[in-house]
């Protein structure tokens, strides 16, 4: 008896391994997975992680791997040595610091964006303009100077003549987006796509919003470890399907 139960269990595991064996291959027909490093604004999160299903989609096998933050952190992420295949700046200046180090040639511009004025849903500080910002006891949160959405936060202030001290200068708009939807700050200024469709969250156009205007650069890296890959992706994103994508996002043409 002892026999076929041995057997049993045999057949048993044979078959447990065969299935986790299938799970593991379910990549390309070779059963190997190529991973592609995306660095992108954080600004760029959702519309990028419907991309980057689009193009794994289109390349069986391939797995987008996407890393959001401020520009300007992943830019010296990627000048320290970062294993990035393909960044999407903020701003053209970021982009140009990775242009300087040697580390991309002629990026692409795919995309623009300008700020609003975010406030929690209800708008419990009653906040109708800029410079509602500089009202003593306004919580304020802004991006950091030295991250693109700061960088146009301080030229929009700046052209209304507006002087803010912020509660908090955060490293990337989401983060600044967070606080003001937790009503841990009264005001905060982002991109106008990132509170496109929340309820949580409402957003006042600010005189002058239309004069400060983010452009938005991609490029495959010089070093990439999947240059063909990330030469797809780029064109992709600055493809007719890409385009579309961003549109319907709210971000304005390149």
């Amino acid at each position: 008896m002892r026999a076929p139960a041995a057997l049993a269990a045999l057949v048993a595991g044979a078959i447990a391994l065969a299935g986790c064996a299938g799970a593991d291959a379910a990549t390309d027909e070779s059963g190997t997975t190529t991973v592609l490093t995306v660095s992108a604004a954080a600004s760029l999160q959702d519309v990028f992680d419907e991309i980057a299903a689009h193009f794994e989609s289109d390349h069986p096998g391939v797995v987008v791997q996407t890393v959001y933050d401020g520009s300007s952190t992943l830019a010296t992420q990627i000048i320290e040595g970062s294993p990035v295949d393909v960044f999407a700046s903020a701003n053209e200046t970021t982009m140009q610091r990775v242009v300087d180090a040697g580390l991309a040639t002629d990026p692409a511009l795919f995309a623009t964006n300008t700020l609003v004025i975010a406030v929690p849903a209800g708008n419990p500080a009653k906040v109708s303009a800029l410079d509602d910002l500089a009202e003593p006891g306004l919580l304020v949160v802004l991006c950091d100077a030295e991250v693109p959405c700061g960088a146009a936060s301080q030229q929009l202030l700046d052209l209304n003549g507006v002087s803010v001290t912020p509660a908090s200068s955060e490293q990337n708009v989401t983060a600044v987006l967070t606080k003001v939807a937790a009503g841990e700050a009264d005001a905060g200024l982002v991109y106008a796509t990132d509170v496109a469709g929340r309820g949580d969250v409402e957003a006042i156009v600010p005189e002058g919003a239309d004069e400060v205007v983010n452009r938005y650069p991609i490029a495959a890296l010089s070093g990439a470890t999947h240059a063909a890959l990330a030469q797809e992706f780029v064109d992709l994103v600055l493809g007719a399907s890409g385009q579309e994508t961003l549109a319907t996002a709210g971000f304005g043409a390149p």
